[in-house]
């Protein structure tokens, strides 16, 4: 997914392997991922896609006063305040429980997908339950 202040950059969906970078866009105030070699398209990570860094993360604190590192380098894509439409929601979960704003991350730290999250073959098991409820079984 991609933060609600990245709908108006050109994006795509992650895949595995992609070597990323944090990014600033044009048309946005919002920091996220881009592709090495594509500052300009957004690249949208699915909650639970995991990510490994080159170096610690750096993140600014608030207001944008200094930066702190996190003292981890993997970490896991989730959505944070679901509840409030017009927040940022993409974030990094760490695995010392910390989640950061993507928005929030230093820009031009490197990063790799290294796996998305698993997705249900829903052809699969829609004809699985249409059998069931037909009676039939295997």
């Amino acid at each position: 997914m991609c933060d609600y202040s990245l709908h108006f950059v050109a994006s795509r969906p992650a895949k595995a392997g992609d070597k990323l970078e944090t990014a600033s866009f044009c048309s946005s105030t919002t920091r996220g991922f881009a592709a090495v070699g594509e500052p300009n398209v957004a690249v949208c990570l699915l909650p639970g896609t995991e990510v490994a860094f080159e170096k610690e993360v750096e993140y600014y604190r608030n207001f944008g006063i200094g930066t702190e590192k996190v003292g981890e380098r993997m970490a896991r894509f989730r959505q944070a305040n679901s509840n409030q439409p017009m927040a940022h929601h993409d974030a990094l979960e760490f695995p010392d429980g910390q989640t950061i704003l993507l928005t929030k991350l230093c820009e031009g730290q490197r990063a790799t997908v290294l796996q998305l999250p698993a997705a249900p073959h829903v052809g699969t098991q829609a004809k699985e339950r249409r059998s069931v409820e037909i009676g039939l079984t295997r």
